[in-house]
């Protein structure tokens, strides 16, 4: 393999909605251009991501860069064109035979045992790229594979170790812990020359050797000791545009006469260099740049991980700037009266039968926990489903006492929960009553009131939830109200439904998402399962139904329409919770911390844990360390939002300038060839 071209192995981890899909597929087209003139000889380009996301990388790559790309059909294995076409024979084995010379396939498949996994994981690539790479990462919680890595994350290591180039990408790296991070960097690490966290005693492979120095708690003073964590990997001289670490790096790599190679596992002890080096250094230790110490500013992390916050690119211009107005909010309300019957600050206002209903549902908790049952998240799992809305409660509690299973997970886990003992359907039983009562859900009038009394309906609306019962009610009663109008109710598993004068028919998310862009569909019901990849800038306006315990899935769902393409300068969103519920407390600790604010990543916790919920009066003063915490741990903003700029030069100055034919020519070559 030439080495004209130095492996890229990196992590894009900016911020929803700033169009890391563009960003990832211009990067395989510039390096597809570089490897052919480089060598004629073609190596596959391979996009991994999830399944609801497939056919969004191929549409956005060749309606925004031309770039014709295949799509493996999962369910008929084989290949399809960007115009649904089949250009492949159909068999597993012709996953290893893409017609195209890029191919995208949805990371489900690789997370389970398959035949094309096998025929993968026998071939070379010139790169591999993997969208929501957090899925990818190790087991957390209690149990026997704690610490393991899923199927998704072994596969990728197998399969990055076959690549000259590795490309990541995710808005949320850190879902949990900032440990999660070294999943991914484990990822990058993998392929030609295992070069990206050093030698396998480098200490930068340990987070708890290091996470102190990364943050800044710990300062490295010792020049012995920071040569031993700049040796291997040692940087190259034009890994960062600081003058004063390119001297040093330069300095280095002249003493150890390595000044025109890229060598960076480096054996040489500290007494080896030259005294200019070693004076280099202690001037590096010494000096602090807003803040950052040496090793926070120049270490494989911020190497290897690109961040770019929306505050950044808007405040530079790049970005159009879109507001958020957070609602309910009293002072914004157009008829305060009516707003006074529905809200008592910024809480729903509930009856006496609801109330009541929530008890038993706390109630439901504790009878689960006698059981053995109620760990994690599920002893609140009724309690969520009737803050969502009345109906999921009643829907729940109806299928348990029918002696199904309700399956349910979150990020890290999941459960299977059937009713078993004596006093859990006694207290689902009493649940139901107090439910059945409610002649009207009041999450259903505060909708109905900002549809029609404060003209959100005019800008178009996203109104999501986390549970499918949910959406689905309020798709059907919004198409109840409103037979005159398209609502679309968009959800995963082939649930996704379009109302239309009166009947509802099945749909593909896709045609939902069109009618969308071309303002055919004005209302759309969505769940979280189906949220990733929406792109929705054409509605000003979203409502949550029901508030996620995970901030970080309320900045996604935001990204839906705040992004390119939004028209408003200000977007509006409601959130919506009952009073004197867990949900409330939850919204009013994160509300006073995110204030206008809308950057969550790096800033609030990405799931507000259990045991923080256990004692609610102290969550504000938990989530305040974890705030504390992320904000040291974030060394990314001096070297990716100080040299954001526009370019001087427009694309068409270029000297060379790919034709379409050359391009579609280029594109169109097989694997195989």
């Amino acid at each position: 393999m030439s080495n004209l071209i130095m492996p890229l192995h990196l992590l894009l981890a900016d911020e929803v909605g700033l169009g890391k899909t563009l960003s990832l597929g211009t990067a395989a087209l510039s390096l597809c251009l570089l490897s052919e003139k480089e060598s004629r000889r073609t190596k596959p380009i391979i996009i991994f991501c999830p399944a609801t996301l497939c056919e969004q990388w191929q549409v956005e790559l060749i309606d925004k860069l031309g770039i014709p790309c295949a799509r493996w059909d999962t369910l008929n294995k084989k290949w399809l064109n960007p115009d649904e076409q089949t250009i492949s024979p159909s068999g597993p084995e012709n996953i290893s035979k893409c017609p195209l010379r890029i191919g995208i396939v949805s990371t489900g498949l690789m997370s389970k045992s398959s035949k094309e996994k096998e025929f993968l994981l026998g071939m070379d690539f010139e790169l591999v790229i993997l969208d929501e790479a957090h899925k990818a990462r190790s087991y957390k919680g209690v149990g026997k594979d704690v610490g393991e890595p899923n199927k998704l994350l072994q596969f990728m290591l197998d399969i990055a170790s076959r690549s000259k180039h590795v490309l990541l990408g995710t808005a949320t790296p850190i879902q949990t812990e900032p440990e999660d991070l070294w999943d991914l960097m484990k990822i990058l690490h993998q392929g030609q020359g295992r070069f990206v966290l050093g030698n396998n005693l480098a200490k930068w492979h340990r987070p708890k050797e290091v996470l102190s120095i990364l943050s800044g708690e710990q300062k490295v003073k010792e020049p012995s000791f920071a040569w031993e964590l700049l040796k291997s990997p040692l940087p190259v001289v034009n890994s960062t545009d600081e003058s004063n670490a390119r001297k040093l790096f330069r300095s280095i790599r002249d003493d150890l006469n390595i000044l025109h190679d890229n060598r960076w596992d480096i054996k040489n002890s500290y007494w080896d260099l030259s005294d200019d080096s070693k004076e280099y250094l202690e001037e590096e230790l010494d000096r602090d740049i807003a803040g950052s110490g040496l090793f926070q500013r120049e270490n494989p992390f911020v190497r290897h991980i690109i961040l770019r916050k929306r505050k950044t690119l808007e405040d530079t211009g790049l970005l159009k700037k879109i507001g958020v107005d957070i609602h309910p909010d009293r002072s914004r309300a157009k008829d305060e009266h009516k707003f006074n019957a529905l809200f008592e600050d910024k809480a729903l206002r509930t009856d006496e039968e609801f109330r009541q209903a929530y008890v038993e549902a706390r109630n439901f908790g504790k009878a689960l926990s006698k059981s053995g049952k109620g760990s994690g998240f599920m002893k609140n799992l009724m309690e969520q489903r009737i803050c969502s809305s009345i109906q999921a409660g009643l829907n729940t509690a109806e299928k348990l006492l029918e002696g199904r299973t309700i399956q349910e997970e979150d990020d890290d886990d999941s459960i299977e929960l059937k009713v078993e003992s004596s006093e859990e359907i006694a207290v689902l039983k009493r649940m139901i009553e107090r439910l059945s009562k409610i002649k009207e859900d009041p999450k259903l009038e505060a909708i109905i009131h900002y549809l029609e009394a404060e003209s959100w309906l005019e800008h178009g609306v996203i109104i999501f939830s986390q549970y499918y019962d949910t959406a689905h009610w309020v798709a059907d009663s919004l198409a109840a109200r409103y037979p005159h109008l398209p609502v679309g109710l968009y959800a995963g598993a082939g649930r996704s439904l379009l109302y239309q004068n009166g009947e509802s028919v099945n749909v593909e998310r896709e045609s939902l998402k069109k009618m969308v862009a071309n303002h055919q569909l004005s209302i759309m019901v969505a769940t979280d399962a189906a949220c990733e990849g929406l792109n929705l800038q054409t509605l000003g306006t979203l409502i949550n139904i029901d508030l996620p315990w995970n901030p970080t899935r309320l900045e996604q769902r935001i990204g839906r329409i705040k992004r390119f393409g939004q028209s408003r300068p200000k977007v509006d969103m409601l959130n919506l919770v009952n009073e004197q519920t867990v949900d409330e407390k939850v919204y009013q600790r994160l509300s006073e911390r995110m204030q206008d604010r809308f950057n969550l990543f790096g800033s609030l916790p990405d799931t507000i844990k259990d045991e923080w919920i256990e004692d609610i009066e102290t969550l504000g003063e938990k989530m305040d360390e974890y705030i504390d915490a992320q904000q040291k741990a974030n060394g990314f903003d001096l070297r990716y939002n100080t040299s954001v700029e526009t370019s001087d030069k427009d694309w068409r100055d270029c000297s060379d300038v790919l034709s379409r034919r050359d391009l579609r020519e280029l594109m169109s070559k097989s694997w195989g060839t």
